[in-house]
């Protein structure tokens, strides 16, 4: 059936159809429905009542307005405050782990959120305990570096969040142990890490101004637009970065943003021009390398960043029609060998993101029984167990779903992708983590299935497969992505979730007759 036009318009969605999806839930998967949204409604009630009244409109004064939460810097959410823990290289100690749970139990919810750039957040956070909660975050070490010559009581709280802005620094997950990486980002990243918290006047930058370094590993989140990028070439003629702004590695597809290319030594010390460039040729109104290339170009960033770093041209370095080697996104679920072949990751995502204290504990516990003490977080909202040994391989997959974590990506849930909705923010006029769940008892169309509750998109930095974006209570308009920008193409108006699970299983249908 052609979908040229939207949707709704060709199909009539009767009411036994729907009654039908609906009753695809097995009593099984409402169980399971229920058990996840149990974290939506851990609030107690005195904080429950506290922030429905926030939200009829009362006092917001006492916590940042800011939209960019961060372990300083706490912001309202419908349920209460919202704190982002930044992980470098989205790495976490399974003490740091436990404490965490331990901190959402005593000053929270006891909700964690893993976000899609792999960082943990705490929801629920109550107004009295958010200087306890931050000293408790800082002493498990998951705050940004102090500068020396300062102690407990001389510590500038205003520059400490400073620093935790700008640690924005993404890798692989897999940075060190991928089969495919052509080196290890790991020492680079700490690197850029440290000097992007130091360097002088840096504090000027937009808490979402992002850095990516990829090393060319099989998993990878390519997608994810940066504002500086490096991505390692073939080493034909010693170890080189290709240089990006605004944009991504050019893979599946080329956005335009390559500009160069520089010598892994010399890498670091280029970031840090180009972020000073940056910073000297924008206006006060510009807080995004995007708008500085759309306002003076590229090359005039480039030009400028010559004085403190050595970039070559692309077309010096004759790179040609250079494409970074493609990735395979669905090995950030189960378990695949490391690059010595002695060892294994285990990966795994919690349905739609979410998970509570309890099970974050039960996380630390496996870690270290599975012999790594750690995890590693992804970009896909979920994690990885590193170094863990052939033989305890079973046992952690295992150990795994009984936590009802999602270890393979077949699961409806692997491709479900929900903000926080109307149970956690204001803008959305639906609770998007209840109806994913219903989506995910029935049959999705290939590729990622996204539910937002507005057009901000904050669950998905970029357009999924298919996208149902609330536009008024109970309702969604889908959208499937395809050549235009934003969105996609609509190709449904006002649907109900469950008229959205009859035609994104249509949808599917038509894709495998096609």
């Amino acid at each position: 059936m052609p979908l040229a036009r939207p949707f709704r318009r060709h199909i009539h969605l009767s009411k036994a159809a729907i009654r039908g999806t609906q009753s695809q839930l097995s009593t099984r998967q409402q169980r399971r429905t229920a058990r996840w949204s149990e974290p939506l409604d851990y609030r107690p009630a005195g904080q429950r009542n506290q922030m429905d009244a926030i939200r009829r409109g009362g006092d917001m004064s006492a916590r940042s307005r800011s939209g960019c939460p961060s372990l300083h810097r706490i912001v309202d959410a419908v349920d209460g405050g919202l704190c982002r823990i930044k992980l470098p290289g989205g790495e976490l100690l399974a003490a740091q782990a436990a404490a965490i749970a331990d901190c959402a139990r005593r000053h929270g919810s006891g909700v964690i959120e893993f976000t899609n750039r792999a960082n943990l957040q705490l929801r629920g956070i109550r107004r009295t305990d958010e200087d306890a909660l931050i000293d408790a975050l800082t002493a498990a070490g998951l705050g940004p570096l102090r500068t020396q010559g300062t102690d407990a009581g001389t510590v500038d709280p205003t520059a400490t969040s400073a620093r935790d802005d700008r640690r924005n620094v993404m890798i692989s997950p897999t940075a060190g142990i991928d089969p495919q990486a052509l080196l290890d980002t790991r020492p680079l990243a700490d690197e850029l890490l440290r000097a992007m918290q130091l360097e002088p006047g840096f504090d000027a930058l937009s808490p979402k101004f992002a850095i990516l370094i990829d090393g060319g590993e099989g998993l990878a989140e390519l997608d994810h637009p940066h504002d500086i990028w490096l991505a390692a070439l073939p080493a034909a003629s010693g170890a080189r970065f290709a240089v990006g702004l605004a944009g991504t590695p050019p893979s599946h597809r080329d956005d335009g943003s390559l500009v160069g290319v520089v010598e892994e030594a010399h890498a670091a010390a280029t970031v840090i021009a180009l972020t000073h460039a940056f910073l000297e040729l924008r206006q006060a109104e510009i807080g995004r390398m995007r708008e500085l290339v759309a306002h003076t170009g590229a090359d005039a960033i480039v030009e400028h960043a010559q004085a403190r770093a050595r970039i070559a041209s692309a077309s010096q370095a004759d790179l040609g029609n250079w494409r970074r080697r493609g990735v395979d996104s669905a090995s950030r679920l189960g378990a695949h060998p490391q690059r010595d072949g002695a060892y294994c990751y285990v990966g795994f995502q919690p349905p739609l993101g979410r998970i509570d204290a309890d099970r974050l504990d039960r996380l630390a516990e496996l870690s270290r029984e599975a012999g790594c003490s750690r995890l590693r977080l992804t970009p896909w909202q979920g994690a990885l167990l590193p170094d863990v040994e052939p033989g305890r391989v079973a046992m952690t997959l295992s150990r795994l779903r009984d936590l009802d974590l999602i270890c393979d990506a077949q699961q409806p849930l692997a491709r479900l992708i929900a903000c926080a909705g109307s149970t956690g923010c204001a803008r959305s006029p639906v609770d998007t983590k209840a109806d994913a769940m219903v989506l995910a008892a029935g049959v999705l169309p290939p590729g990622m299935v996204h539910v937002s509750g507005c057009p901000r998109s904050c669950a998905a930095p970029t357009a999924a497969a298919y996208t149902l974006l609330a536009v008024a209570p109970h309702l969604y308009d889908l959208y499937r992505r395809d050549d235009r920008p934003g969105l996609g193409q609509c190709i449904a108006h006002r649907l109900s979730i469950q008229e959205a699970a009859v035609v994104l299983r249509a949808v599917g249908q038509e894709t495998v007759d096609a």
